[in-house]
């Protein structure tokens, strides 16, 4: 089972969903429900639109060769790294204002009787966790990581976690649930950066400085059931670089700093935005 993609697909599926759960309950709430053919039609077409993005995206990705297909691949691994450790620390700073968020656009909608705006909305949010998809599952595929049948088991989990949660069958601690994940793809993530690391090296673009800096592939084979687990969840690599490495542990350092000193961050940040408004 590929394991990443079952996390990253679960994961923005469920996000989407939850988006849709709360429009489509607010909606009921304030009983607008004539709008929900909207919402409706803005979540489909959205999936559409990650259809398209990823044919796209194939398409032009398999234009390249040699030295210039490695950099490419390189450079979509860190470009979803970098979308993933932005969506877990906007996810962090933002978990309490996101409803408020939606429904305050949707009140706005509503008394305006902008139908349009109420679609745009529910289009752009689930369009974004698409094009994200989109992006990380391409990046896992890159690595040799990406599995079909797990992507697609992720989403109806998804989709049915969704459900239980808005149709009130079971209360979930979406708190645990989002804590764990974020942590898992941290991990992923740093993988990734290691990898794109490796591809830029053997594009030439990067110094390796040292290779391989340890081999421990007699000890715990990437390749077997156990590394290619680790592989496929963390980045593992038996015989990494000394750039791949430090890329690795560089990355993780930096998200411990940033998560350990968030909120002294944020409370940084928000007496300036106060005063200066």
């Amino acid at each position: 089972m590929g394991l990443p993609t079952f996390v990253i697909t679960f994961r923005e599926t469920l996000e989407a969903a939850l988006v849709v759960g709360i429009i489509l309950v607010y909606l009921i709430k304030t009983e607008n429900t004539k709008y929900n053919k909207f919402v409706w039609g803005g979540t489909f077409s959205a999936i559409v639109g990650s259809g398209v993005a990823a044919f796209l995206f194939s398409r032009f990705a398999g234009g390249f060769t040699g030295a210039t297909e490695q950099i490419f691949e390189g450079a979509t691994m860190f470009a979803a790294a970098l979308l993933l450790t932005t969506m877990i620390f906007w996810m962090l700073k933002q978990k309490h204002l996101i409803a408020e968020h939606i429904r305050a656009q949707l009140s706005k909608h509503i008394e305006m009787e902008y139908e349009i705006g109420i679609f745009a909305l529910a289009f752009v949010m689930v369009l974004r966790e698409g094009v994200e998809t989109v992006i990380f599952l391409n990046a896992t595929a890159f690595i040799g990581q990406f599995d079909f049948l797990s992507g697609i088991l992720g989403i109806i989990v998804a989709v049915g976690l969704g459900f239980v949660i808005f149709a009130g069958i079971k209360r979930i601690d979406l708190k645990n649930f989002f804590s764990v994940t974020s942590v898992l793809l941290i991990l992923f993530a740093a993988g990734l950066v290691a990898h794109g690391v490796h591809e830029f090296e053997e594009a030439g673009v990067v110094n390796p400085i040292k290779t391989p800096v340890y081999n421990i592939n007699h000890i715990l084979d990437e390749k077997g059931v156990v590394g290619s687990f680790l592989k496929a969840l963390f980045g593992y690599n038996g015989n990494p670089s000394l750039m791949e490495v430090l890329s690795y542990l560089g990355y993780i350092g930096l998200i411990a700093i940033v998560y350990y000193n968030f909120d002294k961050i944020f409370k940084i940040q928000q007496p300036i935005a106060t005063t200066s408004s």
